[in-house]
């Protein structure tokens, strides 16, 4: 076991984080509270990770947020997020947010990068249909290549044509990797850009950030020394300390629940 996964360690880093003032707890979605589906769009939260995100979400000066590549809609249809949600979401990496009692944040439209979006989209799709496993994501601010049931054949011949078209077409778009994914976007917005918002919006005076792949590193590695990352799983991290599995992370954030609340009463 290394200092990062010790018991003891994570649990004191969450009594440090649970005095803070007012505690931003942003989590990534898939891998970090929901199991990485075959079928994207089934993902669901584990029942005993919503509980904790529940009861984190109902103590005062503790506003919870998803930060998400997915897109807002996306999110919002695989976190069964309602309108009457405390829930904050920024999906698209940041581009897009959802405010509780606000609605969604405006986006500005761009008429000619939509049309170029809608075009590499199309041609992918069209370029790819002979592969089985892969699947190609519409999203709000591009698309992503999935090859989660792929050979790894099929998997690297996905990848390099989606390469080849963006960088011929579009060498401006901000090109994302995660699992078993590769994504395009001519938005260049980060998990960090996200949770610097979050953070300016919500007056937090610390942040938890949780998440389980490379495109959370950018938001782990932009907290401060009154922060706490943590990472989800395996792979090199900026966090402070590392959970097993979405399981770990859920005890850990019912056992900042019950300390933060400890402490209020």
């Amino acid at each position: 076991m290394s200092a990062l996964e010790d018991p003891a360690a994570i649990e004191d880093a969450l009594r440090r984080i649970a005095a803070s003032e007012r505690l931003l707890v942003a989590l990534d979605f898939d891998g970090t509270l929901a199991p990485l589906e075959d079928e994207p769009m089934k993902a669901r939260a584990l029942p005993e990770a919503a509980a904790a995100v529940a009861a984190l979400a109902a103590i005062p000066d503790t506003p919870v947020a998803f930060v998400s590549g997915r897109s807002l809609h996306d999110l919002r249809e695989i976190a069964e997020h309602v309108e009457d949600s405390p829930v904050h979401l920024a999906g698209s990496h940041g581009a897009e947010f959802w405010v509780p009692g606000e609605d969604t944040v405006a986006i500005e439209l761009v008429p000619e990068a939509d049309g170029l979006r809608d075009e590499l989209r199309e041609a992918m799709t069209a370029g790819l249909a002979h592969l089985d496993g892969v699947w190609v994501e519409p999203k709000t601010f591009g698309f992503g290549i999935h090859t989660r049931l792929a050979g790894a054949e099929d998997a690297q011949f996905a990848r390099d044509a989606a390469d080849r078209l963006v960088h011929q077409r579009a060498p401006h778009w901000r090109r994302r990797t995660g699992h078993n994914i590769v994504e395009y976007s001519f938005r260049h917005e980060g998990k960090d850009s996200a949770v610097a918002t979050l953070r300016r919006r919500l007056g937090a005076t610390a942040v938890l950030f949780a998440g389980d792949d490379v495109t959370d590193e950018d938001a782990l590695a932009s907290l401060g020394p009154d922060d706490l990352g943590i990472r989800v799983g395996g792979g090199e991290t900026a966090a402070t300390v590392r959970v097993a599995d979405i399981r770990a992370l859920a005890t850990a954030l019912q056992l900042l629940a019950r300390i933060r609340t400890s402490a209020r009463e």
